[in-house]
């Protein structure tokens, strides 16, 4: 009984600290990015204050950005109908359920069919529903905001100097979204084409954003509201945008750099538990066997599939540095 007390306080512990990992990483994210948009920056230290005017526009563009961060939080968890949307597909949130119900029944069948005992059988069954296709279609999202961040500064400079040739905001949008391609491209052009049918601007803009949930997009949203609003330089804004863009993605690459070697380190450690429990069963099997045919061995695996997950987690959360 007094083990028991401590593995449960033990796995509470360790999720409380996961948790709370978890929540300070994203304070100092959210903390971060206001210092980016209110100017707090080193070269804005040196400098000093630049005037009223520009101070008021930073921080209404401040103000703006965290009411965005603020409805965001609302809806915390993203819906299998904004998945689809931010993948760039577009069909219907049940055939969604329909092939994910194939798809499970289909690998349930499979583990049935090689002899796995009934509880094997019903998570296979759980993890083919809910598990894996949604898994599938948030990489297919992550991957899409990928490639949307890594042109994005680039039609950011072009819509600079459309705007300062004296071109209307709506028509350099419609111009980035025929010179570029991909998810820029994409984005751009049902934003012109929403504006074209009479939604406004800054409306057409913030939809984009919820298309494309990343901090760099929001803040192009929140410019375009501002100007909106209050007919500030919006060639300014959208270059100094343009250059953080860069900034980030530079120290992404240095981070990456910098952290691969831990990363090397923590898919060793995660692997070496498989791959030695892989050469026992190649090299002795009746010793190892044991942890599968006898309850009390199934238990010992269940207990170490667990902690193994839980040191995983610390882990990736040790090495996921946020920009």
């Amino acid at each position: 009984m007094i083990v028991v007390f401590l593995s449960v306080l033990i796995v509470f512990i360790i999720a409380g600290m996961v948790l709370a990992v978890m929540m300070n990483t994203q304070a100092e994210r959210r903390k971060r990015m206001m210092n980016v948009v209110q100017g707090h920056t080193a070269k804005h230290d040196e400098k000093g204050k630049k005037g009223n005017l520009q101070d008021q526009r930073r921080h209404e563009l401040a103000k703006k950005l965290k009411e965005t961060e603020g409805e965001g939080k609302k809806k915390d968890g993203d819906t299998i109908g904004d998945l689809i949307m931010q993948s760039g597909m577009n069909f219907p949130v049940r055939n969604f359920w329909i092939f994910s119900l194939l798809f499970a029944i289909a690998a349930t069948f499979i583990v049935k069919l090689i002899g796995q005992p009934i509880y094997v059988v019903v998570a296979t069954f759980f993890i083919g529903f809910f598990g894996i296709p949604r898994f599938l279609l948030k990489s297919k999202a992550k991957k899409r905001q990928k490639k949307f961040l890594e042109e994005f500064a680039d039609a950011l400079e072009s819509m600079v100097r459309l705007l300062k040739a004296g071109m209307p905001v709506s028509e350099a949008i419609s111009m980035v979204a025929r010179e570029y391609g991909g998810p820029v491209g994409e984005e751009m052009s049902r934003i012109y084409d929403q504006q074209k049918i009479g939604i406004p601007l800054g409306e057409a803009v913030l939809n984009g954003a919820k298309r494309m949930p990343i901090t760099e997009m929001q803040m192009f949203a929140t410019a375009i509201a501002i100007q909106a609003q209050t007919g500030s330089s919006l060639s300014e804004i959208l270059e100094n945008l343009a250059a953080v863009i860069r900034a980030r993605f530079q120290m992404k690459r240095k981070v990456n750099a910098l952290s691969s070697e831990a990363k090397a380190s923590a898919g060793i450690i995660g692997a070496l538990p498989l791959l030695v429990l892989g050469g026992m069963y190649m090299t002795n099997r009746e010793y190892i066997i044991v942890l599968f045919e006898h309850p009390t061995g199934n238990v010992l695996l269940a207990g170490a599939a667990f902690w193994m997950f839980c040191g995983i987690m610390v882990m990736r959360q040790m090495i996921n540095f946020k920009i």
